[in-house]
């Protein structure tokens, strides 16, 4: 790679932004434009109070159980009558033994040892007062608050949703694709029985064998567990009645993760069922499931060992079933946490082997062999980065100039931001805009860039509004005539808007743009 390469490409991107969305045209976007100036001058905090109402669109890139804040963990363990392991700062099941303490004392009036506890349970299920040390780095703090929960009876979901959807909605955000894995005891039995072959796997053999052992009959449980929790935060939201929450202009929809650090018997049954259980949702008309994802630390042993073969097996599930949208976690890898060599070739193999239409975190792009070509590749198959800045912070110690997200814009490589795990970070979506802004000194404009990209790359069926990909500057052919965005848009338009949840839900951030600009 040559030294010279990024400083090619950044001095690429103030055109890149131009020609993809253009200054300020009417008096209420310059209004806005000059106030988000005056605010940015005065620093994150006028900033933020700008930007809190500022229209989002959508996140992508959402792990459910990470968005919740630990609070909300603490108050479900009284409830679920559950434990906490003050050693291993745990919420554990009940009974409770040795020095475990029934979760029910850490809520009403606490103790002064109590409210002790309380913090440091909190501390522990997050980055908050995270200070990494020899042994203990922010890589490892992030990826152990996940098992800290364990304990937590099942049944949380829609409490979950409701909380980060009601989050999304005091910020002007309109819809949440949300990372969450679906029972698969079923595929587990199936891959268990049938293991994995010592030589070449055949993926359509494997493939019939799993089936043929029942392993469609997770399905349902996973489809109607989603739609419960769906219908759950509606109902906490009062979304059929007059004292509807704002929440519920909130469109949730659900990615279905596959737990990449599992053997690879495992991780090719559970991905069986993702694609098995969202071609079964489309042919059914049910969009809750509308993508796959992969999870888990990139870095683990089995994640990176099998890392070409679980891409393999991507690369033959999509010939099986190429209708089903694919997300994938790529790049989340920096300085030494892998060998050089285990830097050169993931976000690749995601976007050539993967068919990943979302490239998640990409961090270490940089490092990929040939990476200008790369870069060109993603751009010319707008292939989208799922940007996270403060987990990449907080995970890699990546964050500023050491981030490829300016390098990405440069190189017409689609971006928009994403929280990740909002809850564990101790953040939110407009945290992440006013980091950006400032960071990366960007324009009014740019940030209605970031915010149209995420609308254009959701994984919603239906027509895009924009007539050309990542240009935002001049809608379809049935809308063209029309001011986006507009209260009355023509009789084509409309049609074309009732029948493309896609185009629908650009349109609606554009009816926000319009709407937040004609404050100033």
């Amino acid at each position: 790679m040559k030294h010279a390469t990024p400083l090619l490409l950044c001095l690429g991107l103030a055109v890149t932004a131009a020609a993809q969305n253009p200054a300020p045209q009417h008096s209420a976007e310059l209004r806005a434009d000059h106030a988000y100036q005056k605010d940015a001058a005065q620093g994150p905090e006028a900033l933020r109070a700008f930007l809190v109402g500022f229209p989002k669109g959508a996140d992508l890139h959402v792990h459910l159980s990470g968005a919740v804040y630990a609070e909300t963990f603490l108050r479900e363990a009284a409830e679920d009558g559950a434990c906490i392991d003050p050693d291993a700062l745990a919420i554990v099941k009940a009974p409770c033994t040795g020095k475990q303490v029934p979760a029910t004392e850490l809520s009403g009036n606490l103790s002064a040892s109590a409210q002790v506890l309380y913090d440091k349970l909190v501390d522990a299920l997050s980055m908050r007062s995270f200070v990494s040390s020899a042994s203990w780095s922010g890589h490892d703090q992030f990826f152990a608050t996940f098992g800290r929960v364990s304990g937590l009876k099942k049944g949380h979901a829609a409490e979950w949703v409701d909380e980060v959807a009601s989050r999304s909605a005091a910020q002007n955000q309109q819809y949440l694709e949300l990372m969450q894995t679906p029972p698969f005891s079923h595929a587990i039995a199936a891959a268990q029985m049938l293991g994995w072959p010592a030589g070449e796997p055949d993926f359509a053999n494997l493939r019939e064998q799993m089936l043929a052992s029942g392993l469609r009959e997770d399905i349902a449980t996973g489809r109607e567990e989603m739609r419960s929790a769906e219908a759950g935060r509606r109902q906490l939201e009062h979304c059929a009645s007059p004292q509807a929450a704002p929440a519920c202009q909130v469109q949730v929809r659900f990615i279905y993760q596959i737990l990449r650090g599992n053997p690879p018997q495992q991780v090719f049954a559970q991905t069986l069922l993702g694609f098995e259980t969202i071609a079964a949702a489309m042919a059914a008309h049910d969009d809750t499931f509308v993508g796959i994802n992969f999870v888990m630390p990139e870095d683990g042993y089995l994640s990176m060992r099998d890392y070409t073969l679980q891409m393999r097996m991507l690369d033959y599930l999509h010939s099986v079933y190429p209708q089903v949208p694919i997300t994938l976690h790529a790049g989340e890898l920096a300085g030494d946490l892998v060998p050089p060599e285990g830097m050169r070739f993931h976000i690749r193999e995601a976007v050539e082997l993967g068919h990943a239409q979302r490239i998640g975190h990409g961090v270490d792009v940089m490092h990929e062999d040939n990476a200008s070509q790369l870069l060109k590749e993603m751009a010319d198959r707008h292939v989208m980065v799922e940007v996270n800045l403060s987990s990449n912070e907080g995970i890699l110690g990546v964050q500023g100039a050491a981030h490829p997200f300016p390098l990405y814009r440069a190189a017409h490589v689609p971006v928009a931001l994403s929280t990740d795990d909002e809850g564990v970070s101790r953040i939110d979506i407009t945290h992440e805009y006013v980091r950006a802004a400032l960071d990366y000194k960007l324009s009014y404009n740019e940030l209605k860039q970031l915010a149209r990209t995420g609308m254009a790359h959701d994984f919603l069926p239906g027509t895009d509004l924009w007539a050309s990909p990542d240009v935002f500057t001049t809608l379809t052919a049935a809308c063209k005539a029309d001011q986006p965005g507009s209260g009355k848009p023509s009789s084509n338009c409309k049609a074309l808007l009732d029948q493309s949840q896609k185009a629908a839900a650009e349109w609606e951030l554009e009816r926000r743009f319009r709407e937040f600009e004609r404050r100033f």
